[in-house]
């Protein structure tokens, strides 16, 4: 049972060249984070690492153990590129097996080529992540989760992974949005405000466009009384600095 206020983490760990090279935009880590919000689980750290071995093994061991848990993407495909599964068995000094189910999911859809019996590997002591979208499953070991680097194919993956992990205290915010002022502006009362509340997080986004500009500041915590309070002193700190142009914003 999980203590309320409570803080559960997770890092993501983004695997492939094409993500380096700029040949494709990640999409994922937004999506991880957004789902993994509502079970009040925070993502403290991402990192993007090319086809190497060596570099996956060392950040997935990394990962797994300074955070509560580890979701992977990319890299388990049928080319020679897909390495995730080796490696993260590795990481975890086991060995890799075809899973049956796997294989007769594969076979009943195409011909076992060698190409494909790479996707039905797990590592020693896995357990299967049901895709929802199409083609195998993924795979998850101890707190690790591998998922697939297509988008659509990872968020159906996705909804199989919230339930197996431990629930956090979900985290609060609201947002002010400030038109007309830059940062120079406002830091003052924004800094005075995060000072007085610790425990939460303040943050300034700027925007531009050419309706104009501003930023949008964002309160964020766990207590949701606090996070309303550290709002209104925040609102009522611009408003006594003669910053005009306020409007909350209703948070997605």
């Amino acid at each position: 049972m999980t203590v309320p206020g409570s803080k559960v983490t997770c890092a993501v760990l983004i695997i492939g060249d094409e993500i380096l090279s700029g040949r494709t935009q990640d999409t994922n880590l937004a999506a991880i984070a957004r789902y993994l919000a509502q079970y009040g689980i925070d993502v403290p750290e991402a990192r993007v690492v090319g086809d190497v071995a060596a570099e996956i093994i060392a950040a997935v061991n990394y990962l797994r153990t300074t955070y509560d848990y580890l979701i992977t993407t990319g890299g388990i495909g049928p080319t020679h590129d897909d390495i995730t599964a080796d490696c993260v068995a590795e990481a975890f000094g086991v060995a890799l097996h075809e899973d049956q189910s796997i294989l007769d999911l594969l076979s009943a859809r195409w011909e076992l080529t060698p190409a494909r019996r790479r996707m039905a590997r797990i590592p020693d002591g896995g357990f299967l992540v049901r895709n929802k979208v199409q083609g195998p499953p993924a795979f998850g070991i101890a707190n690790v989760f591998v998922l697939a680097g297509v988008p659509s194919i990872m968020r159906g993956m996705l909804e199989d992974v919230g339930h197996r992990m431990r629930p956090g205290a979900v985290t609060h915010s609201k947002t002010l949005r400030v038109d007309g002022s830059g940062e120079g502006v406002i830091a003052a009362p924004l800094e005075a405000v995060a000072k007085a509340h610790p425990d939460l997080s303040l943050g300034s986004y700027p925007f531009f466009s050419q309706e104009g500009y501003g930023s949008n500041l964002v309160v964020r915590g766990r207590d949701l009384a606090e996070v309303e309070s550290a709002y209104a002193e925040l609102e009522a700190a611009l408003r006594a600095d003669g910053i005009t142009g306020l409007t909350a914003v209703e948070n997605a």
